[in-house]
């Protein structure tokens, strides 16, 4: 998944190794926060349950560009009060070109693109709780290449016949 390499191959007349990929833009799609309680919740000694949730899109954008956006929602809360809510939608541009399947295409937008949006929507988020008044909160590395294998093995099982019955123990 090299670029330099494809280039070189390509001024050579061979065929390029492998895709090209290029990371054209990230962004800040959107972001708000939320702090209901406050100011109350800042009297409080703060020992909070912090849920977060985070999904992927792939939208294509052209005949060989996709945006990937990483969308996430952090709730933390005080006992039954929400101290606080931030959701965020991280983005990307991507332009890809000599993908030889769709399992390689699949693999480039379903894991690389979110590995290398991941660290800006991981800052993003941090930035944004501080801002609202809380300690620091770094959400936790994310494996993107084994959420992507759960996912397609997960849609594998449900397009076989019969899936919908369930397993039967032995």
């Amino acid at each position: 998944m090299s670029t330099d390499n494809n280039n070189a191959a390509a001024a050579n007349g061979a065929a390029p190794a492998g895709p090209r990929i290029q990371l054209q833009k990230v962004y800040l799609k959107d972001a708000s926060v939320e702090v209901p309680s406050a100011p109350q919740i800042f009297t409080k000694a703060f020992q909070p349950k912090i849920d977060v949730n985070l999904n992927t899109e792939v939208s294509p954008l052209g005949k060989d560009t996709h945006q990937v956006l990483l969308a996430v929602t952090v709730t933390a809360k005080h006992e039954d009060e929400v101290a606080y809510l931030v959701e965020l939608q991280m983005a990307g541009i991507l332009a890809v070109q000599d993908v030889r399947s769709d399992v390689e295409r699949q693999a480039i937008l379903g894991a690389w693109a979110p590995n290398n949006i991941f660290p800006f929507l991981r800052e993003a988020v941090n930035d944004l709780v501080q801002k609202a008044g809380f300690p620091p909160f770094l959400l936790q590395p994310v494996n993107f290449d084994a959420a992507l294998r759960e996912h397609l093995q997960k849609n594998q099982v449900a397009a076989q016949p019969g899936a919908d019955t369930p397993a039967q123990p032995h």
